[in-house]
């Protein structure tokens, strides 16, 4: 059995920067803390636990705090917490993708010129609130192309258009298009991360060759999750994971290419792991 392993898999550059900004934090003694988990990946932050990194799930948690360093997480946040944390006299280090900060002073540049702000990307997840929390007027937020075709706008406002920077680029593109038709005066900014266009097309090109496709990631990894959507759209018999404890195979003779991808905070010791595995076990 040959396995295509996708060359885009695993820790992204920001990722990578988050993760080892909190490791070099716990060197130095102090209460580490993030503010949400680091990044979507279970056995990163266990690991972090381990090394006594705690993780701050709420505003209320944050004003218990006395004493030590706030990480923010890498998918930022909003910046009343962050001016929260200083104002308390805790050490702040911004572990926010720098990917994710431009889009945060795009929306605070675009909102303060007069231009609402719509995010293409999903609602409630921590990289869309914490852009939220930079706009200067608040923001819509359009999750899908269906919402994007229901949506209606009579203000007089431009729109200035920006994305999450893992969401999927041709569903960007389409809704895109339908505010375009709309009619709507509109800048769009595509944010997407470039590393996601890259990993999502050859997670496709891979999926369409191969008879089984193995996605990995964490089950609240947004990316991840967009992979698997991808993927499945290519190859019916495409296995989302999270570690290799969850790949249940029976494999047919049949099969005779497999594919893996992963999401862009999963470590490379679960994907040797899982690669290693079926190579040898099929």
């Amino acid at each position: 059995m040959e396995v295509i392993l996708a060359e885009n898999a695993g820790f992204c550059f920001g990722v990578k920067r988050a993760v080892d900004t909190v490791y070099e934090q716990t060197k130095t003694g102090e209460k580490i803390y993030t503010y949400g988990p680091i990044i979507h990946n279970k056995e990163v932050v266990d690991d972090l636990r381990t090394k006594g990194v705690n993780v701050i799930e709420s505003e209320s948690e944050l004003e218990n705090i006395k004493e030590g360093c706030v990480i923010i997480r890498s998918h930022g946040l909003p910046e009343s917490i962050c001016e929260k944390i200083k104002k308390q006299g805790l050490k702040c280090v911004d572990a926010t993708c720098p990917f994710v900060k431009r889009i945060h002073d795009i929306v605070r540049k675009e909102s303060e010129a007069g231009k609402q702000i719509v995010i293409i990307g999903n609602a409630g997840h921590p990289e869309v609130e914490g852009i939220m929390g930079w706009c200067r007027t608040p923001a819509i937020v359009i999750e899908s192309i269906e919402e994007a075709e229901k949506f209606e706008y009579d203000g007089q406002k431009e729109i200035c258009i920006v994305s999450q920077t893992t969401y999927n680029y041709n569903k960007f593109q389409d809704i895109v298009e339908i505010f375009t038709k709309k009619g709507y005066n509109v800048i769009v900014v595509n944010t997407i991360c470039n590393a996601t266009e890259v990993r999502q097309a050859e997670a496709a090109k891979i999926a369409a060759q191969v008879d089984i496709m193995i996605v990995i990631g964490d089950n609240h990894s947004s990316n991840t999750r967009k992979l698997y959507e991808i993927c499945m759209k290519e190859c019916e018999n495409t296995h989302f994971i999270q570690v290799l404890d969850d790949l249940h195979l029976d494999l047919p003779k049949s099969v005779r290419l497999v594919g893996i991808t992963a999401g862009a905070s999963t470590p490379n010791n679960i994907i040797e792991e899982v690669q290693n595995y079926v190579r040898f076990n099929f």
